[in-house]
């Protein structure tokens, strides 16, 4: 028994930040998918960023305020800020498609926002089972394949450049669909590192 409760609002707060970014994931699936590029969805993506930022700085201001933590402190921030980044380079790939007019969507940004939204699913599913340490296995076991998943998303990046680089004559075109394939493996990237934290709770906790 503990002698003083674990402020348990924190996992509260680490669920609600996890359902924007998949909210905005799909958000931004249907754009590339329904070749949707609206206003309204972008500026739906911009809002579900922004409330995913009051929710990282309401639990960045928890943390400051709470006497013992149910995690340690640096790994509640790193769980928080990486989990926020995902959101972030989702929204900053759907502004470069509408700055740049982008014609179609590509093969490889859909395949690359499906793997994504994989990801992002999975994240979900570790942060919701870290309120109970016996998901132990399970969220192991998820953080993994995320990882594949990353892999997954680094293959259809270098295939993606390989094939930009021999085909693509015009310097500019290159230089915008390079940046927004970039950003959203970037996002796939985060995904990795937020697996990574989770499994490092998980194996000091568990």
């Amino acid at each position: 028994m503990r002698l003083i409760p674990r402020e348990e609002k924190f996992y509260d707060l680490f669920e609600e930040l996890a359902n924007k970014i998949e909210e905005g994931c799909k958000v931004f699936l249907e754009m590339v998918e329904k070749y949707e590029y609206s206003p309204p969805k972008i500026a739906k993506l911009k809002e579900l960023e922004h409330e995913a930022d009051v929710i990282t700085h309401r639990t960045y201001e928890k943390m400051h305020k709470t006497f013992l933590t149910p995690l340690d402190r640096e790994d509640i921030y790193d769980l928080v800020n990486k989990m926020d980044s995902i959101l972030d380079m989702i929204e900053a790939a759907a502004a470069r498609m509408i700055l740049y007019k982008v014609k179609k969507p590509t093969k490889v940004i859909i395949d690359q926002a499906r793997i994504l939204q994989e990801a992002i699913q999975k994240v979900k599913f570790i942060v919701h089972a870290l309120r109970d340490m016996k998901n132990a296995k399970m969220i192991i076991d998820a953080c993994v394949e995320i990882n594949t998943l990353e892999n997954e998303g680094d293959i259809i990046l270098r295939t993606a450049m390989t094939d930009l680089f021999e085909h693509e004559k015009d310097a500019i075109e290159l230089i915008k669909w390079k940046e927004i394939f970039e950003r959203i493996e970037e996002a796939i990237d985060v995904c990795e590192d937020v697996s990574n934290t989770v499994e490092g709770i998980v194996l000091k906790h568990g």
